[in-house]
């Protein structure tokens, strides 16, 4: 491990679902009884702006009931430790690495407790409900809206991700499906520019053939104890 400086980690759905965060595609392709096409999609706001600011709403009041587990607070301690370039770039939109002490953090579908103006982009802490109509701060327009990134839109930090892979040693996956891009590409973006690639996983994902090594089990499991012997 003496080889390795700077690291880049992403996680997904996989190391929330242990925290009790519903994971984004369950049964049937539905997220918490909906359609994500109902409530993740610029049109869906549009159509139906109600239940759009709803379903957030009951996602981020969930976050109340949720706590960190051991595979966050494992990454938090690789955050604190890791002497060198460290970033951790998460799909997950919950709070739990915040919460569980990370600090170079990036959430690139965007996060609950936050509201978008769509008017004029400013992006600002929002912890309660999120009605339709409710005015910017800094824009006064009637047009705040959950901030997370729907489908169709571009992903925050995608510059700064793109140049954290580049200049990584190591690029690890945790807890993702490897079916939603860009993230599921990163993986060959690292392994284009010479880094080592590792997947955590609690079954193989659609991108695990393009992983150097690929380890299943609960991320609550696998996590600490890679950084336990990442560390030493």
């Amino acid at each position: 491990m003496t080889d390795i400086r700077n690291i880049v980690v992403l996680t997904g759905a996989g190391v929330s679902a242990e925290s009790g965060v519903a994971t984004f595609r369950g049964p049937g392709g539905l997220w918490e009884g909906h359609r994500v096409e109902d409530v993740c999609t610029p049109e869906a706001l549009a159509r139906d702006p109600a239940l759009v600011h709803r379903f957030y709403d009951e996602r981020r009041a969930n976050l109340a009931r949720v706590e960190p587990n051991a595979a966050h607070r494992a990454l938090a301690r690789l955050d604190a430790e890791w002497p060198g370039e460290f970033l951790l770039v998460t799909q997950n939109v919950d709070d739990l690495h915040e919460r569980a002490g990370s600090k170079r953090l990036l959430h690139m579908h965007g996060e609950l407790r936050s509201a978008l103006c769509a008017a004029c982009g400013e992006r600002t802490p929002h912890a309660g409900a999120l009605s339709p109509g409710t005015r910017c701060d800094r824009c006064g327009a009637p047009e705040l809206r959950p901030d997370i990134v729907f489908f169709g839109e571009m992903p925050y930090g995608m510059d700064a991700i793109d140049a954290a892979i580049a200049r990584a040693d190591l690029f690890v996956s945790i807890g993702t499906s490897g079916a939603v891009y860009p993230a599921a590409g990163f993986v060959r973006t690292a392994r284009y520019h010479g880094a080592g690639t590792l997947e955590l996983n609690l079954e193989r994902s659609e991108g695990s053939g393009w992983f150097a090594d690929s380890r299943l089990g609960p991320a609550g499991t696998l996590v600490p104890d890679w950084v336990d012997s990442l560390l030493g």
